[in-house]
């Protein structure tokens, strides 16, 4: 690696309220070797250990000669990395490769059609976050570098969220990533790509061209690496030009998995503010909900900001399903339960539910192309509805 003059470069965070992450700062000097300047209170049992993986992610760059200045506040080694490798390409920007903790895991095959009732939102230059996320058992898990990160944290942000995504064991979650509108959103996929990421979120989706946009830079970044297409692509629809476009926006590519609306966003602009209520946006979530089942995929609710009120996000659940909602977004883990139970099938549901399915499987056994339930016909997408609402209730018995 090459420097005209001495550079230096720093990521990470600090403070009291820091856990789970590092500060690292990194000065390229012109000799004097490798310098390592380490500052944790698990020293005695892993200073060895961290100084040798940063020794490790220096020779990869082909750093010679640097003074490194770490504080640990408990990272893990997948953090560690991060922070010295954004550390490293601030100090020297002409640095194009990254270091890769470990490759990842496969993963099992995401399916288009899996249960997204809940999508819990966790910020993506916030480690502490990332690493007891799948023992809530959200269906889905946003690493997010769009909104909750600051503009001069993304280029750390994307590696910290590729290393996770590598290395975290997320439980059953569909590992999701929220990407910075473009230009910013082509750094994020080349980053995580091809690094167990299943579903990524395209914010404030107002066309066809972003969906196809995002679409042939993951079949691009794929085919470079030799890998198979299997993620999915969720566009969130947060203006008035988005729901005006969702049907289009919907049927872009048979990568989209769902469509989501963030009223945030979609209130501020149309102007007015956002009620618990939520008759200002009735027409937008409409819009949504009905463009995305022309198309045959999800519809997805918006987050519930009041993180206390749990009557409140059970009611606005309630509602939800009611108008057409198969999932919501969480800010908070304490939201995961009630959002799981409030869309649970009723009772009711599930006895309907139950006789459409053995009407439809006795049918079938007596090779009948019709399909009736006392007096009633029942034709094929209420058929699938019920296997729906079925498999809803056992994984509700199963929790």
């Amino acid at each position: 690696m090459k420097t005209q003059q001495p550079q230096s470069g720093s990521a990470g965070r600090i403070g009291l309220n820091v856990k789970s992450d590092c500060h690292v700062q990194v000065k390229l000097t012109s000799s004097g070797g490798i310098t390592i300047d380490l500052k944790s209170k698990v020293e005695a049992l892993y200073g060895n250990s961290i100084r040798t993986q940063i020794d490790d992610i220096l020779k990869y760059f082909d750093v010679k000669n640097a003074v490194i200045e770490i504080v640990d506040q408990g990272a893990v080694p997948f953090v560690i990395a991060a922070r010295v490798e954004a550390a490293v390409k601030r100090a020297n920007p002409g640095i194009n490769k990254n270091f890769i903790i470990a490759e990842p895991k496969l993963l099992k095959l995401n399916v288009r059609e899996r249960v997204r009732r809940t999508r819990l939102y966790l910020p993506g230059n916030e480690p502490h976050f990332f690493l007891n996320a799948g023992l809530h058992q959200p269906d889905s898990i946003i690493l997010d570098l769009e909104d909750s990160v600051a503009p001069a944290e993304k280029d750390s942000a994307r590696i910290l969220v590729r290393n996770a995504l590598g290395t975290v064991n997320f439980g059953n979650a569909e590992r999701m990533v929220r990407i910075n509108p473009f230009p910013l959103g082509l750094e994020d996929l080349r980053q995580i790509v091809h690094h167990n990421v299943q579903s990524i979120l395209i914010p404030k989706c107002e066309s066809a061209s972003q969906i196809e946009e995002v679409d042939n830079e993951i079949d691009k970044i794929l085919k470079l690496h030799n890998r198979k297409r299997n993620i999915f692509i969720l566009p969130i629809i947060e203006s008035a030009l988005g729901v005006v476009k969702a049907f289009e926006i919907a049927s872009a590519s048979k990568w989209v998995c769902a469509l989501s609306i963030g009223l945030e966003d979609y209130t501020a602009d149309i102007g007015v503010e956002r009620t618990k209520t939520g008759m200002e946006s009735l027409f937008a979530r409409s819009t949504v909900i009905n463009a995305a089942k022309a198309v045959g995929i999800q519809a997805l609710d918006s987050v519930f900001s009041d993180v206390n009120d749990e009557e409140g996000l059970r009611q606005s659940v309630v509602e939800a399903k009611a108008i057409g909602f198969e999932g919501k977004g969480c800010i908070h883990p304490r939201q995961i339960k009630v959002i799981h139970e409030s869309f649970a099938p009723t009772q009711k549901e599930i006895e309907y539910a139950q006789r459409v399915v053995d009407a439809y499987v006795e049918a079938k056994k007596n090779g009948s192309g019709v399909i009736s339930l006392g007096s009633k016909m029942i034709d094929a997408p209420v058929v699938k509805r019920a296997q729906h609402i079925l498999s809803l209730a056992k994984l509700n018995a199963d929790k």
